[in-house]
């Protein structure tokens, strides 16, 4: 199921934006874009987004930032020591070889390590800015899973409708099978007669069998049969609280087959027709299947 959910934060002066992302998956694929520094983030986030999803490719994404009116990066006098040391000492090394080096701009000093103190979070600092991103991270869960909700509400009452047709057309199958008998019938007293005339001496008996298990072959009752026993566990499904996805899945591909095996069982112009119209209805049940967690 899709969403989309964003919300911004601050504090232990640093300000933040998340934002959660969810497309159809068959499991759950999770992908993270968080800055580094602070550790145990990532476990936690993973941990947030597995009490909540079971099913959907979801990406999380965090920017952290200074936040406005925190202090700003001060220079360490030790560490431009050693990084003007550092530099006088490559500077006259390059001179004794006859290598000329441009001067050096003083942004560029300060954007050596360890000139500026590291904006990431103090340790002691660190545990305390981690819970309120989680925390904020909670929200943007919920809200992306209330939309997801949304979207399952409105997906439910699709594949009702789509079961219910299901149905319907399973129905018209055995009146199909039915209305096909008398004309089956015939159809193998012909063939039998045609055979008969032409192969003198012909075991009847045996032919009567041959064409008797053809019938058997060409009969659709179990086919019909499990399709409204399907029909029957997807109503169950549907009823669930849990997630559903994938056992509607593997039972969409069980309703392909029965509607693949009826359509060449049919032999029959109506039992055709509605073999192919049960396959169009699940293909349309499998793709929307896709969608639900």
């Amino acid at each position: 199921m899709t969403g989309f959910a964003t919300r911004t934060g601050e504090g232990e002066g640093q300000s933040w934006t998340w934002e959660a992302r969810s497309v159809n998956g068959k499991g759950l694929d999770l992908r993270l874009r968080l800055p580094e520094g602070i550790e145990g983030l990532e476990a936690a986030v993973r941990a947030e987004v597995a009490a909540r999803f079971a099913r959907g490719n979801l990406t999380v994404s965090l920017r952290l930032d200074r936040a406005p009116g925190a202090a700003s990066p001060a220079i360490d006098p030790e560490g431009l020591a050693r990084a003007l040391a550092a530099l006088a000492e490559v500077t006259a090394a390059a001179a004794a070889r006859g290598v000329a080096l441009r001067d050096s701009s003083a942004a560029e000093i300060l954007g050596l390590r360890g000139v500026l103190d590291s904006a990431a979070p103090a340790a002691a600092d660190g545990d305390a800015l981690r819970a309120a991103l989680i925390a904020d991270l909670g929200h943007v869960l919920d809200a992306l899973k209330s939309m997801r909700q949304a979207e399952g509400r409105a997906l439910h009452e699709i594949l009702t409708g789509q079961v219910a047709r299901i149905e319907a057309l399973a129905a018209e199958a055995a009146d199909a099978a039915r209305a096909r008998a008398p004309q089956q019938a015939e159809a193998f007293r012909a063939a039998l007669a045609r055979v008969m005339e032409g192969a003198e001496g012909a075991d009847a008996a045996r032919v009567a069998q041959e064409l008797a298990l053809l019938a058997v072959r060409t009969d659709v009752t179990e086919e019909i049969d499990r399709l409204k026993a399907h029909v029957a566990a997807a109503r169950a499904l549907l009823c669930e609280g849990e997630p559903v996805g994938r056992r509607l899945d593997f039972l969409a591909q069980e309703f392909n087959r029965e509607a693949n095996t009826l359509a060449a069982k049919a032999n029959h112009a109506g039992l055709t027709r509605v073999a192919l119209e049960l396959k169009a209805v699940i293909d349309q049940m499998r793709e929307q299947v896709q969608n639900v967690q």
